[in-house]
This record gives structure tokens, sequence and C-alpha cells, in this order.
């Protein structure tokens, strides 16, 4: 037997691209991996199929979240839209920047009811519930006012709910 038979290595071939040599394998499945395939992870190469992270528990939702999540949005938002009524009973323009405020307090309200709902689960489907929860409370508001569900001239109640949402979404990022 000849030095060159013992240093001799079995060519490996890519497992997606058979036409492709390679000396790579994965490091947990030991699939044979060419540069183009391989993911860097911090524990070394993987496969794509090995490197797919897991979705962390805090985005998923099942039916029974999305339906709590729906009642707390509702809830708080009829709850603080009749605050608003009750609070400021003539149009926001008289109170100026204090409507700020209120449109932060409304927001944090809502956002914080949806998250407490569903056990601190975050995403984009709680954070469209949490906006429609901000709007549910402007409606609540104008109804409750008499004003007619969106009237043309409430400037002050329209950049309330604009910031309301920011906040409630922002909560559940």
């Amino acid at each position: 037997m000849t030095e060159e038979d013992t240093t001799e290595q079995v060519s490996l071939r890519c497992a997606a691209h058979p036409d492709v040599e390679t000396e790579l394998r994965c490091g947990r499945c030991g699939k044979p991996i060419c540069p183009r395939c391989m993911v860097y992870t911090p524990v070394g190469a993987r496969c794509r199929d090995c490197a797919r992270p897991a979705r962390l528990p805090t985005y998923h939702m099942s039916a029974g979240y999305l339906l709590r999540g729906v009642l707390a949005a509702g809830a708080a938002g009829a709850a603080t839209g009749g605050l608003w009524a009750a609070l400021l009973s003539r149009r926001g323009d008289a109170y100026g920047f204090l409507i700020l405020f209120l449109g932060i307090g409304i927001g944090y309200a809502v956002g914080e009811a949806v998250s407490w709902a569903t056990n601190r689960k975050r995403g984009a489907v709680l954070q469209g519930i949490a906006a429609a929860g901000v709007v549910l409370a402007y409606l609540v508001r104008n109804l409750v006012e008499g004003y007619g569900l969106l009237p043309q001239d409430d400037l002050y109640g329209y950049v309330l709910v604009g910031l309301a949402i920011v906040v409630a979404v922002g909560r559940l990022r």
C-alpha cells in the first residue's frame, strides 16, 4: 500500500447540489453541504433544515389568545372611550396640548389590556387588534357625545387616535 492510497479521501457531494463536491458537513445532522447551502450559526455551520430557528412562544398564538385579545381590546376601547367623553365633554380643540397626554393614556391602556389578556404575547395580529380597540374608543366617544360616528371637523380627535394607535402598537411590538 502506498502513501497516496492512505491519504485519499472519499469525495462528498452536496445534498442539495449534487454537482458540487464538498468536504463540509452539517454540524448537527452530518449531511454534506456546500458553501452556498451553509448557514452560519453560533454553534457552527449547519444545513438549512437544521439552522431553521424555532418560533418564539411569545409570537405563537392560538385562537383562544386571539379571542382574549379581541375581548380585552373591546372592553378597554369601550371603557376609555366612555372615560374620554366624560373627561372632555367638549371638542378637543378647547384642551389643546393636553389631548396628547390623553392619546398616550388611551393607547397605553388598550395596548396593556391586550398584552395582559394574552399573557404578554406579541405580534402583528395583536397590534391590529389593539389599533381596532383604539378606534372603538374613538367611536364610543363620538356616540356618547352625539357627534356621529366620524365627524369631519374633529382634527384633535383624529390626532389623538393616531397617537394612541402608535402607542398601542408599540406596546405590542
